[in-house]
């Protein structure tokens, strides 16, 4: 990872699959998505102003994180806003890119204008690793590494404790975004 004053971070990873795989796995929207903990993307399109609700659980009773995308370039450039549901902090931007290598696809994940020192730039940094480690492994193996499934069964089974706050119905399309 490399790190900078602007509350920009930068995390890649070679993954041995086509770049067309590992676009479908970060954008699908038919299914949990266990490198993005589990969640399902939902939006009603994906393209630059389209807002996107990433919804926890099988029956999507929780929304963790929401947003817009910016930009929606297959298969190389994906990119959105980003608040998590359960922190006050203000929006940050998540920027995926992939390139086709000799072998497979250098993913490469951004997050940017993090708030200094706020949970989401703590979680963000956190997470990225995990972002990275499970959809290799869902790529090159067809399942998370075992610790990323381990993580997941944790969530899975505390998803009870969820703050109100998070549930879906908070957390509309029509709802106004300031991003």
């Amino acid at each position: 990872m490399m790190s900078n004053p602007n509350n920009r971070s930068v995390h890649k990873i070679f993954i041995a699959a086509p770049i067309d795989k590992v676009w479908q796995q970060i954008t699908q929207r038919d299914g949990l998505q266990a490198q993005f903990f589990n969640a399902r993307l939902d939006t009603p399109g994906l393209a630059p102003g389209a807002p996107i609700r990433m919804r926890t659980g099988k029956d999507g009773k929780y929304t963790s994180v929401v947003g817009e995308v910016l930009t929606y370039d297959p298969p190389h450039e994906y990119s959105h806003t980003f608040k998590f549901t359960n922190l006050d902090d203000p929006y940050c931007t998540v920027i995926y890119l992939l390139k086709a290598v000799d072998g497979g696809t250098e993913f490469t994940l951004i997050n940017e204008d993090m708030p200094a020192g706020s949970k989401t730039e703590k979680y963000m940094v956190q997470g990225a690793d995990f972002i990275l480690q499970t959809l290799k492994g869902l790529m090159e193996s067809g399942k998370p590494p075992f610790k990323s499934r381990l993580l997941l069964a944790m969530i899975g089974l505390f998803a009870f404790a969820t703050p109100k706050r998070c549930r879906s119905e908070h957390w509309p399309f029509d709802l106004q975004e300031e991003a």
